[in-house]
């Protein structure tokens, strides 16, 4: 069970270290891009969450389960609406346009 734990927690070192260079290695103009998809991505979580939440087992389970589903539905929802309001910087305003034609 320690030696498990222990290289959980090495994995999981590995990982932030791992991640941070290659996030702050992205140039801005992909960035918006790479979010979309992640933010897809962590849909994923939301799915380990229920099953975690939905196995059955003991008060705790269910407890960490139910904030994994809340903290991760709020990152997926927050992630398209940052998504979506960059996406309306690069749409073209029509009613200039419009108001230049008449």
């Amino acid at each position: 069970m320690a030696e498990s734990l222990v290289l959980s927690i090495y994995v999981f070192v590995l990982a932030i270290f791992v991640g941070f260079e290659v996030i702050s290695k992205v140039p801005p103009l992909l960035h918006t891009p790479l979010m979309s998809g992640s933010n897809a991505i962590s849909g994923i979580t939301v799915v380990g969450s229920l099953i975690a939440a939905g196995e059955g087992h003991a008060g705790l389970s269910v407890i960490l389960g139910m904030i994994a589903i809340i903290l991760a539905t709020v990152n997926v929802v927050g992630g398209f609406l940052v998504t979506n309001r960059m996406l309306e910087m690069f749409k073209k305003d029509t009613s200039k346009t419009r108001a230049a034609n008449k």
